[in-house]
């Protein structure tokens, strides 16, 4: 059982680009900068944690699950846009998680939309199905794809938990505006989403193959 280490490569920079770390931080601190340090420490791995169990589902069972289901990748796609969409309007209006009460009964942004749909979203997922079905059974390409996607998630953590000093020069108001930059790139990315949800069903279901 020979460790392939060209799937490895391939498979934890395609989902680290599309995770894309650093592009996570400032949605990061929107979400969380005005919470305690304790809140944002244990967000900071609840979010990739939940992202590797999902990834890790798909991984499994994704072809399965969507087949028995009845889904196809571009429905994924359009409802991820629409989650994600959600989000950015919270965001730009100021009634997202940065801008709530702390409380115990609290919705924990670490599940959603951290954990999913912003990294264990449909483009990684997608990525994830692709690169188990082309294994074609061999053990080795399937250990080296489980070790790129605990990888990628090791990156995305350690991006997170760094995210902390950017926290204590940023202060409050810095957040605030970051939290508004963050709802527009969130509401382009989703829109991208979605339009890319539909060229999909055209090309499925629009004899355009």
């Amino acid at each position: 059982m020979p460790f392939d280490l060209a799937v490895y490569t391939t498979t934890a920079i395609t989902l680290i680009v599309i995770m894309d770390p650093p592009g996570q931080i400032p949605i990061f601190l929107s979400l969380v900068g005005r919470r305690s340090p304790e809140y944002r420490r244990r967000a900071a791995w609840q979010a990739p944690l939940v992202s590797l169990f999902v990834i890790a589902v798909f991984a499994v069972a994704g072809r399965a699950i969507l087949g028995y289901l009845h889904v196809s990748i571009p429905a994924l796609q359009g409802a991820g846009g629409l989650l994600l969409l959600l989000v950015a309007l919270q965001l730009l209006t100021g009634t997202g998680a940065s801008t709530a009460p702390e409380s115990d009964d609290e919705v924990n942004v670490a599940l959603v939309p951290l954990g999913t749909p912003l990294l264990a979203g449909p483009g990684a997922i997608a990525a994830v199905i692709v690169a188990v079905g082309e294994a074609h059974g061999e053990a080795g390409a399937y250990v080296a794809i489980g070790a790129g996607i605990v990888t990628a998630h090791l990156v995305v953590f350690l991006a997170l938990l760094f995210a902390e000093p950017v926290i204590k020069v940023l202060k409050i108001s810095g957040i605030t505006l970051l939290a508004k930059i963050a709802g527009l790139l969130l509401a382009a990315i989703a829109v991208q989403l979605m339009a890319t949800s539909v060229m999909g069903f055209v090309t499925d279901y629009g004899g355009l193959r």
